[in-house]
């Protein structure tokens, strides 16, 4: 009996199955809208296997960048975390080194992503309260602190003021005699997707482009082993879109930047193996691994047929993974311990460079110091004792996800084309495109929840009213605002006003230029230059973006 004989005898069964036993719901469908058949089968694959799918660290990627994915090693444990003042974000990353993390991931307070020193009026509620206050290079000394940065990669979340980030980092590193040729790590600096999903923008988005275009071109030829830019699916995701859209936008900004990039005169192949990503990763399993393999592979063949490069690495798509906040709840928070794994896990089985897992109290406030070391306890357990890294890409051939990984890609690349047609994701963002989008999927998901299509534990099922109170909620102390306004005010009494005005001054005439702006920051923020006067001289050359109102 072949094949479809066999199938159809397997129906048949089934039909008279469910008759008789009647199943939870009329569909099963994915969170991203994707019908789920009830069996796959080898008549669900396309295409020829080498080609489509291939082997870990060939081309297409879609099993993994590394011929030896985990067997090797284990993926960079990096939890985000920054609160407060820079005492309190050191005492963290040191008790999160200590916990066994192996990479550091700054958060930075709302002032340092907006380009506000601690004591302008509109930062004043916000210092120190979503992440750590930075505003002068020698309080990234103080992060830093018996930290050996020519040892540790460090990850920095910041995305418009990402050059006065970056800067601090380097004057720093070279204030202990290290050679910024050696620092390894990831700077966000993925201003596109502010403008569709996160909205922490300053300046419209011309400028802006140039400014993270700028950071790519003078990283890659100073600071060989850092990624400049992380295009970032995950705020997308965290905004309300699916994963389809996730996929798809991320690797439409992707497009963007390696095409401003090459305007630029530069071959594809010195810039593009220091592209990183960021994804999401949700707790639908199956979706999220399809996922990730989708991604993997459009973006190998998105460099090799559109940007013609020849070195492998310029094709494979690195990424961070974050597990996703958005899915987390208030209600019985010790549950999303559960969640979190299973979101871990799917990253895992994804082929993910680099993970953090948040802490399970995510819904109520900034990670407690037990809540941080549980998530780490997660990547340890699913590293060592889950068996997923003893294989590379242990989910490669089932049926189900094979398909999956397909039709993934199949709807993700319609939407890039829409975005082709309409000139480039920057000619989209400008039509409100990607934010429409995101706005309906937001909108059809959380009605799929509230009409119980899609369970929540503890919210539309099992719900139970009496968890108030029964968890640690961490709260930054209100008196580091003080404690910082005062550091800023030595910085400021104690540097040289000459040459930090003759450096802000030079700053100005290259914004009104092309130059490349990075050295001027880098000199500006060495002569004691805070990172509300670096912002304040491009906020005046360049403007401030009001986002236009879209019907």
């Amino acid at each position: 009996m072949d094949i479809d004989e066999k199938i159809k005898e397997w129906n048949n069964l089934y039909t008279s199955w469910i008759a008789k036993r009647k199943e939870r719901k009329q569909k099963f469908v994915t969170p991203s809208g994707i019908e789920v058949k009830p069996l796959y089968t080898p008549l669900d694959l396309k295409g020829n296997y080498v080609d489509k799918i291939g082997f870990p660290g060939m081309y297409p990627f879609t099993r993994g960048i590394y011929p030896n994915m985990y067997r090797g090693r284990i993926w960079t444990i990096r939890q985000y975390a920054g609160f407060g003042s820079a005492e309190d974000t050191n005492l963290r990353f040191r008790k999160l080194l200590e916990a066994g993390q192996t990479g550091l991931s700054m958060a930075f307070d709302l002032p340092t992503q907006l380009g506000l020193d601690p004591d302008q009026e509109l930062a004043f509620t916000e210092v120190g309260v979503v992440g750590v206050s930075m505003f002068h290079w020698k309080e990234m000394d103080l992060v830093m602190n018996q930290i050996p940065m020519d040892k540790v990669t460090t990850s920095m979340t910041i995305n418009a003021t990402a050059m006065e980030l970056m800067s601090m980092y380097i004057a720093t590193a070279e204030s202990r005699g290290i050679d910024k040729k050696v620092l390894d790590g990831t700077v966000q600096n993925d201003i596109l997707k502010e403008y569709i999903a996160r909205k922490n923008f300053i300046y419209p988005p011309e400028p802006s482009l140039r400014y993270a275009i700028d950071l790519i071109e003078y990283s890659y030829k100073n600071i060989p082993k850092w990624h400049p830019i992380s295009i970032s699916g995950y705020h997308i995701r965290e905004a309300g879109a699916d994963a389809i859209l996730e996929v798809a936008f991320t690797l439409a900004d992707g497009i963007e930047y390696v095409r401003k990039t090459l305007e630029r005169g530069i071959n594809v192949d010195d810039f593009a193996p220091t592209l990183s990503f960021f994804f999401a990763s949700y707790t639908n399993i199956f979706e999220e691994v399809a996922k990730f393999r989708a991604a993997r592979r459009m973006w190998a063949k998105i460099m090799k047929e559109w940007f013609n490069a020849k070195k492998p690495d310029s094709m494979t798509l690195k990424f961070h993974t974050q597990t996703g906040g958005a899915e987390l709840t208030a209600q019985q928070p010790e549950i999303n311990i559960i969640r979190t794994t299973l979101q871990a896990l799917a990253a895992v089985l994804g082929g993910t460079q680099s993970l953090h897992v948040n802490s399970y109290d995510e819904a109520l406030a900034l990670p407690s110091e037990k809540a941080a070391k549980i998530a780490i306890r997660v990547q340890q357990i699913i590293a060592y004792e889950s068996g997923a890294t003893e294989t590379v890409d242990p989910l490669a051939g089932s049926y189900y996800i094979e398909w999956l990984t397909d039709e993934i890609e199949e709807r993700a690349w319609k939407v890039i084309d829409n975005i082709e047609k309409m000139g480039g994701m920057l000619k989209a963002i400008e039509k409100g495109y990607p934010q429409a989008e995101i706005a309906e999927s937001s909108y059809r998901l959380q009605k799929r929840i509230e009409e119980g299509d899609i369970i929540k534990v503890g919210v539309n099922f099992a719900y139970e009213p009496d968890w108030i109170g029964t968890t640690e909620i961490f709260r930054v102390n209100p008196a580091v605002r003080e404690r910082v306004i005062t550091r800023l005010k030595q910085y400021r009494e104690n540097r040289d006003n000459i040459k930090w005005k003759d450096r802000l001054e030079k700053l100005r005439k290259a914004a009104e230029g092309n130059d490349n702006l990075f050295p001027y920051i880098l000199d500006a923020i060495k002569a004691g230059a805070t990172i509300g006067e670096i912002s304040s001289v491009l906020r005046e050359v360049w403007g401030e973006y009001k986002e236009p109102i879209i019907f």
